[in-house]
């Protein structure tokens, strides 16, 4: 009886494991998929109708704060708030999908070939791949949350947040810097 109690105990263990170690396996295989451009893999590490419902509200709150009161009270600054909303989500959803994300990295492709910023310094070489999640710093806020933090070009900092679904670890938003 005693080794099937030890055997329920270090499954129940490595099981545990998994789950903590979950963002870190999340974010190593976006950084995969991303270096190889395979937007198959990238599916299985992003919730993509969760993360676009996210940046289209980040987007459209944006709009209303840089819009200001003044045109936010008029009845044509409302007119061409709505339509800017509009606008910025249908970009949102048409970008966060598989489909866009191969399209955004074949134009990185071709703009870092064409700047000559490739992996081995020559034109004709592959491109240097994409790396949002180069060096980040993650914590868990829950047992089913957890935040990876990076800086931008412009020292602004970046957040991707996971969630636990299941035992699997998913990117369900990007905090875009302000």
């Amino acid at each position: 009886m005693k080794p099937w109690i030890a055997l329920v105990v270090v499954l129940l263990l490595a099981c545990g494991g998994f789950v903590a170690a979950g963002p870190y396996i999340a974010i190593h295989g976006i950084r995969n998929a991303l270096a190889e451009q395979d937007t198959g893999k990238l599916e299985r590490y992003v919730d993509f109708p969760t993360l676009r419902i996210n940046l289209r509200a980040q987007l459209q709150d944006r709009i209303v704060r840089a819009a200001g009161i003044e045109t936010q009270s008029s009845f044509l600054g409302s007119i061409a708030l709505s339509l800017a909303g509009g606008a910025a989500g249908i970009g949102v959803d048409a970008m966060v999908t598989p489909t866009g994300i191969a399209a955004i990295l074949q134009g990185h492709s071709v703009w870092k070939r064409a700047t000559g910023d490739t992996a081995n310094g020559d034109t004709y070489g592959p491109p240097r791949p994409a790396e949002p999640l180069k060096q980040v710093s993650g914590h868990y806020n829950s047992l089913s949350r957890f935040t990876a933090t990076t800086q931008t070009d412009g020292d602004a900092p970046m957040t991707f947040v996971f969630e636990r679904q299941g035992i699997v670890w998913k990117l369900v938003d990007i905090q875009l810097p302000r």
